[in-house]
């Protein structure tokens, strides 16, 4: 906890410069921290979407209340083919239509010259829950800007300060599901610090304590506490935008709820079973480190990104776990995925032309929960994939997979095959 402390007092005490953009806004350009308005497109996309004019509509900007309203659908059709020994590992995968989200978002400003952020954001869950679960709130925080806005403090529901999967929108991956979830978690409930390094914005820092004892109704003993940090920065970039190398390092300290730690994963799908299971390990902490890495020039590039945990469960032999992946992209109209320096992160894709930015993605992923006595399974996956930014809001995306289980003494193969369909308002 000391650490964490220093950790927190450094950024506070690191150079300002202004103030940080919501997750959800495209990146400001350099040196600022509000995205300007886009300018119309240079002639209409090819799929018609929202006009401006309803934009300006559902947004209120007064003095002392700023509302911004958010809206993020996707749709998934999954299908899969199975060998025999994948049937044995994990039995048979349905093929399926998924509503993967339902997000509504409430975001803006309270306050005249001391102006605090909140964020409120609800999933829909009645596709698949109970009638009295139809809702589930993912995000509830409020941000206060501390001597300056690049330094912040946000506290509430948010995300953790770990891994470069997570800690942005998935929704602008060139991949189109996470591949690391096993090492972080989607939401906690505690405070982050978050800073914005230098006038040229070249590095951010964020470190964070999270612990959702009050919510979940476990003892505050028996809960455990989660503690983050992340460090990235631009060692080259042009300041066109097109070229840059990020990098980036980060270190979890994942506390045990109950004593029990657990790590669990799926193959970059989000209705499979878990093909990688640990089950429940005895123990009462773990340590993890995550390391980071996006070259980008012009419409190319490739995203790294290795997570390793150490887990303290001396009835299991301590083990540790790995997992990693690599991702190319080539944007064929030759746009580029902008990189927001505010939060140490690459946007989503924004077309110019008319009939949108069409998207080649091909990657590697491992994951490995093996470990001594404790035989998790580990599965390595390709998948190639095409997405289509057919607007600033629309994306359709297809793509397939193949995965190779090594898990209760066989290796078994599954293909994956993934279409979605998407809009971000």
């Amino acid at each position: 906890m000391a650490m964490i402390v220093a950790v927190l007092l450094a950024l506070h005490c690191a150079v300002s410069a202004r103030a940080q953009s919501a997750e959800s806004e495209l990146p400001p350009a350099p040196g600022e921290f509000e995205a300007a308005p886009l300018p119309p497109p240079a002639e209409p996309f090819f799929i018609p979407d929202v006009p401006q004019s309803v934009v300006e509509r559902t947004q209120i900007r007064e003095r002392w209340l700023t509302l911004k309203v958010g809206l993020v659908m996707l749709a998934d059709y999954s299908a899969f083919e199975q060998d025999a020994n994948s049937l044995a590992q994990v039995g048979r995968q349905q093929d399926q239509w998924e509503a993967r989200s339902a997000r509504l978002m409430f975001r803006g400003t309270i306050g005249k010259d001391y102006k605090i952020s909140y964020l409120v954001a609800g999933e829909y869950k009645g596709f698949e829950s109970e009638p009295e679960d139809l809702w589930n709130l993912t995000d509830v925080s409020f941000t206060f800007p501390l001597g300056g806005p690049a330094t912040k403090l946000t506290v509430g529901k948010t995300k953790e300060t770990f891994a470069y999967e997570m800690v942005g929108d998935a929704a602008n991956l060139p991949q189109q599901e996470r591949v690391l979830n096993p090492f972080f978690v989607s939401r906690n409930i505690g405070l982050k610090l978050t800073q914005v390094i230098g006038a040229e914005q070249r590095m951010t820092a964020s470190a964070g304590v999270f612990n959702d004892w009050f919510v979940t109704g476990d003892s505050l003993a028996n809960s455990g506490t989660d503690a983050t940090a992340r460090f990235t920065g631009l060692v080259w970039d042009q300041r066109d935008g097109k070229s840059f190398l990020h990098l980036g390092v980060s270190g979890r300290y994942a506390g045990a709820d109950n004593n029990t730690l657990r790590y669990k994963g799926r193959p970059e799908s989000n209705v499979t079973d878990n093909y990688v299971d640990t089950g429940n390990l005895l123990g009462d902490h773990a340590w993890h480190v995550g390391l980071e890495a996006l070259w980008n020039e012009g419409p190319f590039s490739l995203l790294a990104e290795y997570n390793r945990a150490w887990v303290d469960s001396p009835a299991s032999g301590d083990p540790s776990f790995f997992g990693y992946y690599i991702t190319a992209s080539w944007i064929i109209t030759g746009e580029t995925r902008p990189y927001d320096r505010t939060v140490g992160y690459a946007r989503r894709v924004m077309p110019t032309g008319r009939w949108g930015a069409p998207e080649l993605v091909a990657r590697f992923s491992h994951e490995d929960l093996d470990d001594g006595a404790v035989q998790g399974g580990a599965f390595d996956k390709t998948y190639l994939g095409i997405n289509w930014w057919a607007t600033r809001r629309w994306k359709l995306g297809f793509g397939w997979g193949h995965t190779w289980l090594d898990r209760f003494g066989t290796t078994g193969n599954t293909d994956s095959f993934l279409t979605r369909i998407q809009w971000i308002f």
